[in-house]
């Protein structure tokens, strides 16, 4: 998987886990609804780190680690996934929170990562 394929992926499953429409990220971190719908898709191969910084924001991501994704030499981070960081700050109950660690264990036995 290339780094815009990737980076994509990461980028609208956090908006997601967020509840943010395309617009409801992109406005803040000035730049179109259809530009981030080109990142979520890996059509652009080198984001600017000008707009990646403002997508972190929006996001609440840590901005290094979003570098890291979108394919770019960078020291330092948070070393925690930017799903992970999504998730944890989206508040979840912990029923939430079992069902998602549940399905984590079954994911993992499914695909032998147990």
């Amino acid at each position: 998987m290339t780094d815009a394929k990737k980076l994509g992926e990461t980028l609208r499953t956090v908006r997601e886990l967020a509840g943010k429409s395309l617009k409801a990220v992109a406005d803040p971190a000035e730049i179109s609804p259809a530009y981030l719908q080109k990142l979520e898709k890996g059509l652009v191969a080198s984001p600017s780190p000008h707009v990646l910084h403002r997508l972190a924001d929006q996001l609440g991501v840590a901005y290094l680690d979003l570098m890291r994704a979108a394919g770019y030499v960078v020291e330092g981070g948070s070393g925690v996934g930017l799903i992970s960081q999504a998730l944890s700050s989206q508040g979840l109950t912990e029923e939430e929170e079992r069902a998602v660690a549940a399905y984590l264990k079954i994911y993992r036995s499914q695909n032998g990562s147990a």
